[in-house]
C-alpha cells in the first residue's frame, strides 16, 4: 500500500526517513519545518515535495503525517496542526508516549520509532533498522507495519511503557558507549597517543558482547577485583575529577554486579 505522506520536521530522522520512504514507493507531498532552510534541505532530497509554511493542512492530499521533531516540540506541534478528515498522525520518538497526540485533530494516531542513531550526511540502510510501532487502532498498526515492510525493515508492536524502557536501554548501549569512547579518545590525545591503536580492541569487545552476551564478555580489573590496578588508574585520572568519578562509579558497579 503506497501512501501520500507529509513530513513535519527537518532533523536527523526526517533527513533519512523522507527519501527512504520515497524510494520505497510512497509519495512525499509536503514538508513542514519551523526552519525554512531545514525544509528546503529535506525537499532537496525528494522528487516533488512542497514546502508548507504553516500548520493548516486541512486541504492536504496526504494520508499519513509524520512528526519528526525534538521530543519537547511534539505536543505543541500536534496541538497546533490542522489535519484533513481521516488523517493518520504519528511521531517518531522513542521516549514520548502515544497519548501526547490525544488532543490533536487527527482521526488516527500512532508511533513509528526507528531504533537507531541518525546523523545528517551519514548514509544508512533503513532495512537494517527496527521500527517500533504503536497505535490504539489495529488498522493503523497494520498500515504502519506495511510502511516498515516497504522499507524492508523489521517492525515490532510495542506499548509506550515498553518503548520507554527500550529507549533507556538504547541510551546505555549507544549514547553512553559513545561517550565512553569520547573520553577514551581524550585520554589518548592528552598523552599524545593515536586512538587508532584502540580500534581493534573496541571492535572485538563489541562483537564479543553481541555474540556471547555482555555479562560473559566482561573483562578488566574491576571484574577481577584487582584493586591495586583500579587505584593506579584512579590516581592517573586525578587530573580530571569528573572522569575519575565516572571511572570509580562504573568500576564499583561492575564489581557489585
Amino acid at each position: 500500500m503506497k501512501l501520500k505522506i507529509a513530513i513535519l520536521g527537518a532533523g536527523n530522522v526526517a533527513w533519512h526517513l523522507a527519501p527512504a520512504l520515497e524510494a520505497a514507493g510512497h509519495e512525499l507531498v509536503e514538508v513542514y519545518s519551523r526552519s525554512r532552510v531545514g525544509a528546503e534541505q529535506i525537499c532537496g532530497r525528494l522528487y516533488a515535495a512542497e514546502i508548507r509554511d504553516d500548520l493548516d493542512f486541512s486541504d492536504s492530499k496526504a494520508q499519513l503525517f509524520i512528526i519528526s521533531v525534538t521530543d519537547g516540540a511534539i505536543a505543541q506541534l500536534a496541538d497546533e496542526i490542522i489535519l484533513p478528515e481521516g488523517a493518520i498522525l504519528i511521531h517518531t520518538s522513542g521516549a514520548v508516549p502515544l497519548t501526547v497526540l490525544n488532543y490533536s485533530s487527527a482521526t488516527y494516531t500512532g508511533v513509528f520509532y526507528p531504533l537507531q542513531s541518525f546523523t545528517k550526511g551519514v548514509d544508512m540502510d533503513l532495512s537494517e533498522v527496527p521500527f517500533l510501532i504503536e497505535s490504539d487502532d489495529q488498522q493503523v498498526v497494520r498500515q504502519l507495519r506495511l510502511v516498515a515492510k516497504s522499507l524492508r525493515a523489521p517492525s515490532y508492536a510495542v506499548r509506550s511503557k515498553d518503548r520507554l524502557a527500550i529507549h533507556v536501554a538504547a541510551v546505555f548501549a549507544s549514547n553512553f558507549t559513545n561517550h565512553m569512547l569520547r573520553i577514551s579518545e581524550e585520554i589518548m590525545q592528552r598523552q599524545g597517543l593515536d586512538f587508532e591503536m584502540l580500534k581493534p580492541l573496541v571492535i572485538e569487545s563489541i562483537s564479543k558482547s553481541l555474540e556471547i552476551g555482555a555479562k560473559k564478555a566482561q573483562t578488566g580489573p574491576a571484574i577481577r577485583e584487582d584493586y591495586e590496578t583500579l587505584e593506579e588508574h584512579h590516581q592517573f585520572l586525578n587530573y580530571n575529577e569528573e572522569i575519575a568519578a565516572i571511572y570509580r562509579l562504573i568500576s564499583q558497579d561492575i564489581i557489585d554486579s
